[in-house]
This record gives C-alpha cells, sequence and structure tokens, in this order.
C-alpha cells in the first residue's frame, strides 16, 4: 500500500510539474513576443519578433533546447527519416506537446495509428496491469491473449459484414509483416493449387504502399525506393489502380495472389472502385489466385465501417486481409486474416514470429478492436468526415487555384492541391495543427477517430491560416520534407 501511495504521489508531483513548465514557457513566449531585445544581428531578431508574436507553435530555433537534443542523438542514429525540428515528448486525445511545451493539434494520429487518441486512459491501464502479469512468453506456450484476439478479430469482422469466410488469425507485430505473411500464404497456396510450380506470381498496383521488407517492397512499385535494394522478389507484377479493362492479361494462371488497398493511404487517398474490387474478385476466382486486402491503414473502422470493404457485396470479399496501425494505438501489433481455405494450405513450421501474439499487445489489441468496433464510434465517424468536407469545400472556394478535389471516406481524406503541399505542412505546424502528405501534391487527413466537432474546427481554422499565409507569399515558407513513407519524385 505505502508503494502505491508513493507511486501516486510521485505522478501527482510530475503531472505538477509538467503543468507549471507549460505555464512557465506560455509566459516566457509571451513576454519574448513583447520584448524587443538588442544584437549586432537585427534582421535575425525582427525575423524571430515576427515569429514568436504571429505563431503560436513556431519551430525550436537553432540554439534551442531542442535542437541541442536532437544534435547529440543523431550522431547515433541510422538516417532513416527527414524529421522537422520539435521533439515530441507528451499527448493526450488528440493533442500532443514537444519538448518547448508547444502543444499541437495532431492530424495524423501517428499516420493513422492512434484511433483511440493519445495515451487512452484505459489502455494505459491495461500495461500496467499486463506488464505487471505476464508480457512475453514466445510462441512456444499457448497464452490466453493471442486466443481471444484472434477469436474477436474474426467474430466482429464477420458481424460487421465484411470478409464472409473469415476463420483464422496470426498475429505479427506490424503491417509490413501483416503483409508478409500474406504473401507467404498466397505463394504456399499457388503451391498447392499448381504443383508444377508456375503458379507464383504476384501482383499489386502502381502508387501503393505494402511495407518496407523486402517482400512488401517488392509489392510497392517506387522505383526510387526499391531501385537501392534491387532486385526485388522475383515474380511481382504491377498494373493500373481502377483499371478494370486490364484485369484479363494482369492476373493470369500464373498469378497466386493479388494484394490491393481499398484506399491507397500514402499513394494519395485514391479510393478503389467497387466495381474494380468485384472484377479483381472475379478474376481471381477464374484463374485461382488468392485475393489479399491491405486495410493497415485504411480498415479498423477509419471509413465508419469495421473494414472498408465492408460495403461490398459478400462476392467480393478477400481471402486475406491485413491490419496493423490502429490495432495496437501505438503499441507494434499486426495480424494476418484468412479464409478456412487458406488457413489448411499452412502447416507448422511454413511460418512463425518472435515477437508477435504476446500477451501485453494482444491484451491491448483486444481492448482496441472491442471499442473501434462500436456502431457509435464508427457513426460518429461519419458525421465527422460530413464537418471536415463542409470545412473543406469553404477553402476550396477561398482558394479555387489551389484546391482541386477532396478524396476518401470518414476520416481518411485528401485534399489534392496544385502545388506542393509541404509549406503548407510547416505553416500548420508553426500555427498548432499537424497535417501529413500523400501521393503526389496531396495533404493527408488521419485524425484519431475520436476527434471531437470543436478539434476539427479548430484545425480547419488553423489550416486556413496556413494556407492564406502561404498563398499570400509562396516563397516565404519553407516547405517540411519526410512527412510521407513513400513520396514519389517531384515534377
Amino acid at each position: 500500500m505505502a508503494l502505491r501511495i508513493s507511486a501516486k504521489r510521485v505522478c501527482t508531483a510530475s503531472n505538477a510539474i509538467v503543468l507549471s513548465a507549460i505555464r512557465t514557457s506560455t509566459l516566457k513566449r509571451n513576454a519574448s513576443a513583447m520584448a524587443v531585445p538588442t544584437s549586432s544581428s537585427p534582421e535575425s531578431i525582427g525575423h524571430n519578433i515576427f515569429k514568436e508574436a504571429s505563431l503560436v507553435s513556431p519551430d525550436p530555433s537553432a540554439d534551442s533546447s531542442t535542437a541541442a537534443l536532437v544534435n547529440r542523438y543523431s550522431p547515433y542514429m541510422v538516417a532513416t527519416y527527414v524529421r522537422p525540428p520539435p521533439v515530441m515528448v507528451k499527448g493526450e486525445g488528440c493533442y500532443i506537446w514537444d519538448m518547448e511545451n508547444r502543444r499541437y493539434l495532431d492530424f495524423t494520429a501517428g499516420i493513422a495509428v492512434n484511433a483511440l487518441g493519445h495515451c487512452d486512459p484505459e489502455m494505459a491501464k491495461l500495461i500496467g496491469q499486463q506488464a505487471r502479469t505476464l508480457v512475453h512468453a514466445s510462441n512456444l506456450y499457448h497464452n490466453a491473449w493471442t486466443g481471444e484476439l484472434s477469436k474477436l478479430l474474426v467474430t466482429k469482422t464477420r458481424e460487421s459484414g465484411a470478409m464472409k469466410d473469415a476463420s483464422k488469425v496470426f498475429v505479427c507485430s506490424s503491417g509490413s509483416e501483416a503483409n508478409e505473411a500474406a504473401i507467404k500464404f498466397a505463394r504456399k497456396v499457388g503451391k498447392i493449387r499448381d504443383p508444377s510450380g508456375e503458379k507464383f506470381e504476384l501482383v499489386s498496383f502502381q502508387n501503393s504502399f505494402h511495407g518496407r521488407t523486402l517482400g512488401s517492397l517488392s509489392a510497392t512499385p517506387n522505383p526510387k525506393y526499391q531501385k537501392p535494394f534491387a532486385p526485388m522478389i522475383p515474380g511481382f507484377k504491377y498494373g493500373t489502380y481502377n483499371d478494370e479493362a486490364a484485369l484479363k492479361d494482369l492476373v493470369t494462371e500464373k498469378t497466386c495472389g493479388v494484394i490491393v488497398e481499398p484506399i491507397q493511404g500514402e499513394g494519395g487517398v485514391m479510393v478503389a472502385n467497387s466495381s474494380f474490387l468485384q472484377a479483381l474478385r472475379d478474376r481471381c476466382d477464374e484463374v485461382g489466385a488468392v485475393l489479399i486486402y491491405d486495410e493497415i491503414q485504411c480498415g479498423l473502422s477509419r471509413t465508419g465501417s469495421f473494414w472498408a470493404h465492408g460495403s461490398l457485396p459478400a462476392s467480393a470479399h478477400p481471402d486475406i486481409l491485413t491490419t496493423a496501425k490502429a490495432l495496437g494505438n501505438g503499441f507494434p501489433i499486426g495480424a494476418t486474416m484468412v479464409t478456412e481455405e487458406i488457413a489448411k494450405c499452412i502447416v507448422t513450421g511454413d511460418h512463425g514470429t518472435t515477437f508477435g501474439g504476446n500477451p501485453l499487445g494482444c491484451r491491448l489489441a483486444h481492448y482496441i478492436v472491442s471499442r473501434l468496433s462500436e456502431p457509435e464510434l464508427q457513426e460518429e465517424v461519419l458525421e465527422k468526415e460530413k464537418i471536415f468536407r463542409k470545412g473543406f469545400k469553404k477553402l476550396q472556394v477561398m482558394y479555387p487555384d489551389l484546391i482541386t478535389e477532396v478524396r476518401g471516406r470518414g476520416l481518411i481524406l485528401g485534399v489534392q492541391l496544385t502545388r506542393d503541399p509541404t509549406p503548407i505542412v510547416t505553416a500548420a505546424r508553426e500555427r498548432g495543427l499537424l497535417v501529413i502528405t500523400a501521393g503526389t501534391n496531396t495533404l493527408r487527413f488521419v485524425p484519431p477517430l475520436i476527434v471531437t466537432e470543436d478539434e476539427i474546427e479548430e484545425g480547419l481554422s488553423i489550416l486556413g491560416e496556413a494556407m492564406k499565409a502561404v498563398m499570400i507569399k509562396p516563397d516565404a515558407i519553407g516547405g517540411t520534407k519526410g512527412q510521407q513513407e513513400m513520396a514519389p519524385p517531384r515534377r
């Protein structure tokens, strides 16, 4: 009991310190906005004063404690990402704070991951409980939570009207790993259906993103990212998204599997036509190929239905479904769901994972799936989409030469621009809003599904201010690089 009381006191004290730091930081920022310091570089000082006075969250300067921390650790980190200056340290709901105590409204949700927002209280509670019980024992032994999660995923999927033949689940640690499993399963099925070994080809589509491991990268036809690691795994073919007429020549008797995103997130928030997915299903049936739906970004109620393909007739449902991102709300976990026909082709030793299916991850995902499968939450997602679209329409009227189209469903939305969106990303961030890009010249909006109407309105207001700033002085604001996984070459 003494330990519990002590922990509570420490936690309370820590929170008080954080709040005090935020208040102190706010006072300092306000003071700096009013003060005019003396310096031998008036032009530089004037610029900094203007930023402090007019921006809610100006990026940390080169002499800030943030920059010092980044410079201290950068020499030890492989440079796989280009990041903007802020260092994020705290999150709550739809907001995130950096180490300078600047607050941002987060419309990125960790790239469509934090569907329940940052630091969901129940999730935090479950982490503590399970961490004190059992975190990992390996797949050499049974644990209750892997089975519970698998059962829940299959049950909720069937109840939602999606993937009518969903039967079994392979639990892993990431989206890329889920897709690797799907690719391997398709290859195994191909060998069983055609013992000659000729049925080994896999089909994916231009502008898709399926991951960075070699198998999933082979299914992601972006030369910029494939070339450094060439040759890719043999047997991959690439088609044009939504091109029904090309399917007969693309998907052949040699095809063992086809992987497709019902909504391409990284590719620019491109939505697959229902008729295209139906034609794809029909063609796979004709040649005996496995159909894989990659719903890693668009699934788990982000579109307002449990799975993005849930509105399709049963005749267009997949043989394999992959998921991750929102499945763990920030905790690394993925899953590959298969029909009984696929499952019976996979035997002991065909595939495996060290960390996948651990009790901690599966208990958290069980709670998250229970929340995300609630009809009330899904209905709210559709209502929130309307608010976003109304706001985007107003901005399009204000900037008709900038905004050409709004795409997507639910809370995975893309605003197509006529120019590089990265300066708007910068301007929005420096005004307290986080947004990311996708495809070519597309702003992507994937906020937490719990975002409120007031927060949406707040974000749209900031977005309008950012667009205004960029449009008034197009070359005055630098772009933010690295805000999407697979950025195409600039044209």
